[in-house]
């Protein structure tokens, strides 16, 4: 019987048992174990189910990369703000707080940008009647034009 493949069914938090079993008993079992779920690549986002795949090392990181940001997405909207909580009323107005917000953050940020912009174009029209009066008071002697 293959042990990986029966760790495989039973699914991540069996190997997660076997690593810390691992440290518990003999610590260089465990850095062999964990040697080997880092270079199967068992510890992914995405479950291996196939065992051609279980068995190689995963090449292709761009697709690794969007499992694990679906994965990350859905975990993300199961959140407990975003479950009913039997109360109506709370959750009408949980919504529209959190509508509200969202709201005043992008109105934030709206407003930082206009304030670094303007900030830059300060810096700028500083930097131009300096440029303009150095040029209307002609070199200075010893210095080289610019």
């Amino acid at each position: 019987m293959n042990i990986a493949a029966t760790l495989d069914d039973l699914g991540k938090p069996a190997w997660i048992a076997l690593l810390i079993l691992g440290f518990a008993f003999w610590w260089p079992l465990g850095l062999a174990v964990l040697a080997y779920l880092i270079w199967s690549g068992r510890m992914a986002c995405s479950t291996h189910h196939n065992s051609t795949h279980s068995n190689s090392v995963s090449g292709n990181w761009s697709e690794n990369r969007d499992r694990c940001a679906a994965a990350a997405r859905r975990w993300s909207s199961r959140g407990p703000w975003r479950h009913s909580s039997g109360n109506r009323a709370f959750d009408e107005y949980r919504e529209e707080t959190l509508r509200r917000l969202e709201e005043e953050q992008s109105e934030f940020v709206e407003f930082l940008k206009r304030l670094r912009d303007a900030k830059d174009k300060a810096e700028f029209d500083q930097f131009l009647a300096e440029r303009r009066r150095q040029q209307s008071q002609g070199p200075t002697p010893g210095a080289e034009p610019v």
